[in-house]
């Protein structure tokens, strides 16, 4: 009778551990997005109860989906886009590389319906369409006034930041004195940074008469 027990207990065992892992096989899930393989997990995909991806995974799902040889569902849809919707589904934030196209992620997360996840990326999307390009910079710009001989002088000075941009004879009739030496005027630039004096932005209008009327040199 000892023995009867044992083999009884001992089924009964088996069978707990075989209902225990078919539940556990049910709760993943493996997907087939356009050749690329995704394996999750049921809770995940039922995250967002309109979403396609929910209906898909439903035993009474109304949905037509096919299955390939391994199991998987098979979805025709772009398997670079869909990695940002699984992984919003997993954490709840929106996570997109560099290299990916939020637009991208917008038709896909508009195609499995995560009305959530479309409010997020179309926000995205707005701010960075309101962001200024990182080559987009200010400059302020000097003009410089000063004689031949301290032409020399005037470039090995230049620091913080400013550069040459043009160099104009103004001949020697804004000489003063007697010297015969021409005048120049030079025009530099930098970036605009917290330093910088507002006066500087604009030239002063004598300034800009004396550059239509100069040449280059």
């Amino acid at each position: 009778m000892a023995d009867r027990g044992n083999h009884s207990d001992f089924a009964t065992e088996n069978h707990r551990k075989f209902n225990n892992e078919r539940r556990s096989s049910k709760q993943w899930v493996k997907l087939n997005v356009g050749g690329t393989y995704f394996l999750t997990t049921k809770t995940t995909l039922c995250t967002d109860p309109n979403s396609f991806l929910y209906r898909l995974v439903q035993e009474d799902s109304d949905l037509i989906s096919d299955r390939d040889e391994t199991g998987a569902y098979l979805i025709d849809r772009d398997p670079t886009y869909f990695s940002p919707v699984l992984n919003y589904l997993r954490h709840g934030k929106l996570v997109i590389n560099n290299d990916i196209a939020e637009e991208g992620v917008l038709e896909e997360a508009e195609f499995y319906n995560i009305t959530e996840l479309i409010r997020l990326v179309k926000e995205r999307i707005r701010l960075k369409e309101k962001r200024p390009p990182n080559d987009c910079k200010k400059h302020v710009y000097r003009v410089l006034q000063f004689h031949e001989e301290e032409l020399t002088q005037m470039v090995s000075s230049m620091s913080d930041g400013w550069k040459f941009e043009q160099l104009i004879n103004i001949g020697s009739q804004y000489n003063y004195g007697n010297e015969e030496n021409a005048e120049f005027l030079c025009i530099v630039s930098r970036e605009c940074g917290s330093s910088v004096n507002s006066n500087d932005v604009e030239p002063t209008d004598r300034a800009k008469v004396l550059q239509q009327k100069g040449s280059r040199i």
